[in-house]
């Protein structure tokens, strides 16, 4: 395993995708995580420092023990993490004069194995203020910029480097063949990390935890509790029963047809509950997103917490938490993460709860879901379904929910899936959907002047909702979209296109 440590940086997740795409097992941790003696015990191969926002020398910089360098297990520090490197080892690290951030021409000083195979002049990507003006004993200076003398540094004797820029990113020329080089040159790692062998050591896994005990789920048809649900099938069978609110929410037909698919594919225990009124009523006159999302979760937690309890014996409960989700919950710091959103999984469970959790996707990104999904037979139109937030079209009705917004809400957003799908982009989208805003606007149809509502249709490309792209699709396409969603939907006369990334944006408006 290679251990990566969260100095705080914005691309911490990037460098594990890094790592897993050449085969290689690895986790994310935070620098309050780490235990000097639980290291010496295990069988990691490397470690990665990742870069960070904080200079070495503030005071409440995040730092880790210095001994971790003394355990011969190979250390790769990426920005921050250099630069606490070479603080740790008696180096020194002032603010710059020139700060390096974006593109910068990179050349190899000498020959090493981190460059191993890669072209002397390279694009870099930089992202510092504060650089290195002394190096600690034993280290070599293998790579300079301009601006930086110490662009990259080695100590070949104990397997320490490190790298002032960014490898993970794409804008760094080679960067993957780096990242190659510290996993099998230095650090000998063998290529282990599959789908395969995922699948059969969680089936095994979960066996261990639950042995002839039973286990619940929410069961909400994405690919995650999907997937989930499968694999927790697979390892204790029939002892699983698996529990699917509808709230009145959802997509058109989508109870139905998930029903469909589920019963028909997935030969386990699903209790399907209608508690349609329980979530509209609370919901009526309420405007503000969070307590939109609050109501949604505790009366969810209630309508699940009621059919769970006619479940006798039952003491575990399941979950498809997300690796995201859980680094997410961390702070590089040590405190509080900033809320974004308040639907993950992680940390909305009550204190006072006494099942036992069960998580078998929580080391996994969600690309990698689907692959295991994949592996372990789940259903294609399951497998590759877009990712519908638990609120549902709770929060992509902006203002107050209805049961006349929902019905123009859902007719939209079914003909843009029908759209997208019939257009082949399905697969290619992380997300597509409709949203509908408390705005009205003056159109004319059939020589008659109409006051109706605005569509918003959001697609966006993404790996794992990190970050996301607008999607380019075609005006063409858009047009057919916006024609096809005004002709037949009652109530709507404009169809506006977000063309909004993430950052700054989020992929979901509330």
């Amino acid at each position: 395993m290679i251990l990566i440590i969260d100095f705080g940086s914005q691309y911490n997740q990037l460098i594990a995708r890094r790592v897993r795409e050449h085969e290689v097992y690895c986790q994310i941790d935070p620098p309050q995580d780490i235990d000097i003696e639980k290291i010496k015990k295990s069988d990691l191969e490397g470690i990665i420092l990742s870069g960070g926002p904080s200079s070495i020398y503030e005071e409440n910089s995040p730092k880790i023990d210095s001994r971790i360098f003394d355990l011969g297990v190979p250390v790769l520090g990426i920005c921050y993490g250099m630069q606490f490197m070479v603080n740790a080892l008696g180096g020194s690290v002032e603010r710059a004069e020139k700060r390096e951030y974006g593109l910068a021409e990179f050349s190899i000083k000498s020959e090493n194995t981190i460059f191993k195979g890669i072209n002397n002049e390279i694009k870099t990507w930089m992202s510092h203020g504060d650089s290195i003006v002394s190096i600690p004993e034993n280290f070599d200076v293998i790579g300079s910029t301009e601006n930086t003398k110490f662009a990259a540094i080695e100590d070949k004797d104990k397997g320490l480097y490190g790298l002032q820029f960014h490898p993970e990113v794409e804008h760094t020329e080679n960067g993957r063949d780096m990242i190659s080089n510290f996993l099998f040159e230095v650090c000998k790692c063998k290529k282990s990390w599959t789908m395969e062998t995922f699948a059969q050591d969680t089936i095994d896994q979960i066996k261990e935890q639950v042995g002839d005990k039973k286990v619940i789920l929410g069961l909400s048809g994405g690919v995650d509790s999907s997937v989930a649900a499968l694999l927790i099938h697979k390892a204790i069978g029939k002892n699983l029963t698996c529990i699917f609110v509808d709230n009145g929410l959802l997509r058109k037909n989508e109870g139905a047809n998930l029903k469909k698919t589920l019963s028909h594919h997935l030969d386990m225990n699903i209790i399907f509950v209608d508690a349609v009124s329980e979530f509209l009523k609370p919901l009526a006159g309420v405007t503000d997103p969070e307590k939109k999302r609050k109501i949604i979760g505790n009366v969810f937690m209630d309508v699940f917490d009621r059919e769970a309890s006619k479940i006798k014996d039952a003491d575990f409960l399941a979950q498809g938490t997300l690796y995201p989700d859980v680094i997410e919950s961390k702070s590089a710091f040590g405190g509080p993460t900033a809320v974004i959103k308040s639907h993950h999984n992680v940390g909305g469970l009550p204190e006072d709860m006494k099942l036992k959790l069960v998580e078998p996707l929580k080391y996994l990104f969600k690309d990698e879901v689907r692959k295991l999904g994949e592996e372990i037979g789940l259903p294609d139109e399951l497998v590759w379904r877009q990712p519908f937030p638990g609120p549902g079209l709770g929060i992509r009705i902006m203002g107050e929910i209805s049961k006349k917004k929902l019905e123009i809400l859902r007719e939209a957003d079914d003909l843009l899936l029908k759209e997208v799908k019939e257009g082949g982009f399905y697969k290619e989208l992380w997300q597509s959907f409709a949203v509908l805003l408390p705005i009205k606007s003056v159109g004319v149809m059939g020589d008659l002047r109409t006051y109706e509502n605005t569509i918003v249709i959001r697609a966006v490309t993404s790996k794992d909702a990190m970050t996301a792209d607008w999607a380019k699709l075609p005006h063409d396409f858009l047009g057919k979209v916006s024609n096809a969603i005004i002709n037949q939907v009652d109530g709507v006369n404009r169809v506006v296109y977000d063309i909004t990334s993430k950052p700054p944006g989020t992929i979901e408006w509330e």
